[in-house]
This record gives structure tokens, sequence and C-alpha cells, in this order.
């Protein structure tokens, strides 16, 4: 006697579990131009590795007999799978089923997919699609009562912001718990087009009463509501993409930059890059114009291994430039200064973005490399109200937190207080400077004519006299000056700046060897 019979019934279970939410609502989520949630986990993971758990879970439908004639699955699948050949917990909601909603399922799928990811020491990738919550005021009257909100598993998903990389992928209307989940990560993405994430849809806005009236067209009102290009730009989520399979791709390179856990330490690559590779063009990089701008990015692209830039946030916070990237194969954060734009002055929302990003390489350990270029904090009336200095002191705060080896290259400015948040200045300052540097408490051109307001007065010639007070300073600000002094350590020759950024990481590499 065999176990055929209960065997085939399994089967039967998984090819109900298959279908999802049935042929017509599968199609209309492709019509959609929406993978499903089973084609998305096969995009995302390597050939052939996700292992799903849970599969059968679901609501079973039964004849009078009891016997099983359809089962609706859970509209949520997660399970063990690789990327880059590492074990992942990957996870993908449901559309197809009730959108996505979590009271159409089994919750405790979404929790044990967070526990096993921290208890584990897994990262975990969210692909979402739907509320994700509880569900709609219909599922009130099935109910029969109301309840106080809670969401069950959020210590979890709480822990895992401690313990593992969490990657968010919002890959279609996202409300309420669904944007929550979303924003709870390390690194999040919307698909433009395709995502919105709001804490509620335009229907619920619009009815209880906010001004907010969308346009008819219910996907442009979604679109008006909470589209990619307003939550990329405000920095709820950190990038978008024009397409699933480029979120895809960006999730899995995010991932091969981290760690598999808070205690582990990143992975080297094999890097063909010459260690002592000089670009000729670094030297005339910076003009001589302080108020010209050039291209930071450019310098990015001689300075670390070719092809190894992976820039995050590039829509918020623009006056810094985060990115991941790699130093003769070893893994690093970069701060990076954007003269093009406010020039490079740091703002509520680049502070913001700093701090985020200084926080993300302590917890995983990737030494920090930031190329500065920084006047100092936004000043003005609009800067005073987006509180600059609260979120800017915030940002200092997290570098001189900060554990890991950081390495500073002064291209040009960094003046004030901002300029001080380069570094943290109580530690061994491994920094170089650039001949271009130009430093100070504040830029002589906003003080000069303040300072020496009674000798231009007095002065026949105030214009000819401003003239040579400028002169005379110029001479006193000259980087070599500093360095004479050994305010600054090294001034160095720009085509330099890629072998000593290799020496620099081959070093903080070997720190955090002898600290694991």
């Amino acid at each position: 006697m065999t176990w055929e019979r209960e065997l085939e019934e399994l089967r039967k279970r998984e090819e109900f579990a298959n279908q999802m939410g049935g042929p017509e609502k599968v199609g209309r989520q492709h019509s959609r131009g929406k993978m499903d949630a089973r084609a998305r986990l096969a995009e995302l993971c390597d050939d052939g590795t996700f292992r799903e758990i849970g599969k059968i879970a679901g609501k079973g439908h039964y004849d009078d007999d009891g016997n099983l004639t359809g089962v609706t699955p859970a509209p949520f699948l997660f399970g063990k799978a690789l990327i880059n050949g590492r074990p992942v917990v990957a996870t993908a909601d449901d559309f197809t089923i009730r959108g996505g909603a979590a009271d159409a399922g089994i919750s405790r799928k979404m929790v044990q997919a967070e526990k096993m990811a921290h208890e584990l020491k897994l990262p975990i990738i969210r692909m979402i699609d739907g509320t994700g919550g509880g569900g709609s005021v219909k599922t009130l009257e099935q109910i029969g009562a109301t309840y106080i909100p809670a969401v069950p598993g959020w210590g979890d998903v709480v822990q895992n912001l401690d313990t593992v990389p969490v990657v968010a992928l919002a890959l279609g209307p996202t409300a309420g718990l669904g944007a929550a989940r979303t924003v709870a990560s390390h690194y999040s993405i919307m698909v433009r087009g395709l995502s919105q994430i709001f804490a509620a849809g335009p229907a619920v806005v619009d009815g209880l009463g906010d001004a907010y009236k969308g346009p008819a067209d219910h996907q442009q009102a979604k679109e008006d509501l909470g589209g990619s290009e307003i939550h990329t730009r405000n920095g709820v989520v950190d990038d978008e993409v024009g397409s699933e399979a480029e979120a895809f791709a960006r999730a899995r390179h995010f991932l091969s930059f981290m760690p598999e856990h808070v205690g582990q330490l990143a992975r080297r690559s094999l890097c063909t890059d010459p260690v002592h590779r000089r670009e000729d063009a670094l030297i005339d990089l910076v003009p001589r114009d302080a108020k010209a701008v050039y291209s930071m990015r450019r310098c990015m692209e001689m300075v670390f291994d070719q092809g190894t830039v992976f820039e995050i946030g590039k829509n918020w916070g623009r006056a810094c430039i985060t990115a991941l990237a790699r130093l003769d194969g070893w893994p690093v954060a970069v701060l990076a200064s954007d003269p093009s734009y406010l020039g490079g002055s740091w703002e509520a929302k680049t502070s913001e973005k700093v701090e985020r990003f200084i926080k993300l390489a302590d917890q995983f350990r990737l030494p920090v490399v930031h190329l500065v270029d920084n006047p100092g904090f936004m000043i003005g009336r609009e800067a005073e109200m987006a509180g600059t200095i609260r979120y800017g002191v915030q940002a200092m705060n997290a570098v001189y937190k900060a554990t890991v080896p950081l390495a500073s290259i002064v291209l040009r400015r960094a003046y004030g207080i901002a300029g001080s948040a380069m570094s943290n200045a109580e530690r061994f300052q491994y920094r170089y400077c650039w001949p271009s540097g130009d430093w100070g408490s504040l830029p002589i051109a906003g003080g000069l004519e303040v300072a020496y307001k009674s000798d231009l007065e007095a002065a026949e010639d105030p214009a000819a006299e401003l003239e040579a007070i400028r002169a005379r300073l110029d001479k006193v600000t000259s980087p070599f000056r500093s360095a004479e002094r050994f305010n600054v350590e090294d001034i160095i020759d720009p085509r330099d700046t890629r072998p000593l950024l290799c020496e620099f990481a081959d070093l903080a590499w070997r720190k955090l060897a002898a600290e694991a």
C-alpha cells in the first residue's frame, strides 16, 4: 500500500496554486504590462533555484461530500532561492488574488518569511504589488466587527532592518501596509508608470474629503497621487526604473555589494582594472573659475573600478551623489559632492540622504570614500524654513558615529560646518587634497567686504583697494599654506587619486577583516 492517492491530491493542490487568481485575472495582470508573481520570482532568482514554502496554503473549496473542488491560494508567495549564487528569502505579492490584500490570505506566511530572513541570516527581497494589509471595508461586514489596527510580525520587519539586507520592489499600486513594507528597506525601487505608493489611494482620499481631487482617469489619478516621479524625488523610494526587468537587475546588483547579514563581510570581486591607472583628464577636471561646474560623475568613472559605480537615490538630495562602487575589487560606499546642483551645498534633503547612506555603510561594514566639493549648508530663508541646520547636523553626527574606515579627497571647496562633516576630525584623517583645494570657515568672497569695510571706506579708490586685498588673500588661501602647517595632510596630483584610494581600500579591508 502506498501514499500515491495523497501525493495525487498534493499535485492537484499545487496545480491550483499555479493558477493563482485564475486565467481571467492573470490575463488582466498581463494586459496592464505587469508580470505575475510566479514569473517575477523566476526572473529575479538564479535559474531554477526558487524553492517555494507554503505553496498549497489558501482557502479550500469543497462540495457537499467534502471533496476538494478548488483552492484560492494565499496572495503571498515566498521561499528560499539563490541570487548571484548566494541564498536569499524571495517574496512576491500576488495581485491577481484580491489585489494582494493580506485579508484574503494567511498572514502567517508573510510573518514566516520575515522570520526566516533574520533567524537564518538571509537577505530578503520583497516584490510588492497591492495593499498587503487588512483588506477592504467589505471585510468588516464579513468579520462582524471592527478592530484596533495591528500588523502581525512587524517586529520581525524591524529586526530584519537591523540584521540583513532588505530590498523592496514596488511593482504596482501599493497602499497602506504595502507602502510601509516598501519603505521599510535598505534599498527600494519603483517602476515608472507601473508603480504607485500612497498611504491611501485616490478613492479613499477623495472619500475622506481631502483637498486632492484627481483626474477622472483612474490610472492617471494614481500617478498624480503617488507615482515614481513623486516618491523618487522626495526620498521615500531610492530609485525608479523603466521596466520590471530593470528592477530585478538593480536588486541583484545592489545585493552583490552587500554581505548576507550584519557581522559578515561583503565579498571582493575579481578586478581587471589596473590599480595604478592614472587618468590625465583628472588634471583639468576642476575649472580654475571658482563658479564653474564640472562633472563629479565623470570623476567617479575615472577613479573607481571601471563599470562598478552603482548610484543610489539619483533624483533626490541631489547635492550629494551616493553610490556603491569597487576599488581593486573591494566594495566601498561613496559620497560625492555634485557642484552642478546648488553648487554642491547641502540642503535638508541632501543631509537626510547623507545620514541614511552613512548609516547603511556603517551597518554593513563598507569603507567610505568621500569626494568633497562642499561650499557649506544651503543658506537663505527657504533653507531656514526647511530646518537645514538640524538635518545637516544629523548627517554630521552620522559621520562621527560611523566606525568604518573613511577616506576623503578634497577636490575643491570645504567650507563651514558642512565642510567639516567630510569626516570625523577626532580620528586619523585619511585625507588627500587636490591643488584646486579651497577651504575655510566661510568663503572669502562672502565675507571680504564686511571684514575690510573700514579699509574700503577710507580708501581713495575702494575698487582698487578691494582688488589689492583679494590679491593678498589669494596667496594666504593657497592650499600649500595649509600644507605647511599640516592642516592638510597631503596635496596630490589628481592623477594619483585612484592608486591612493586602492591603497586605502586594501588597508581598510585589512582592518575590517581583523575585526570580524
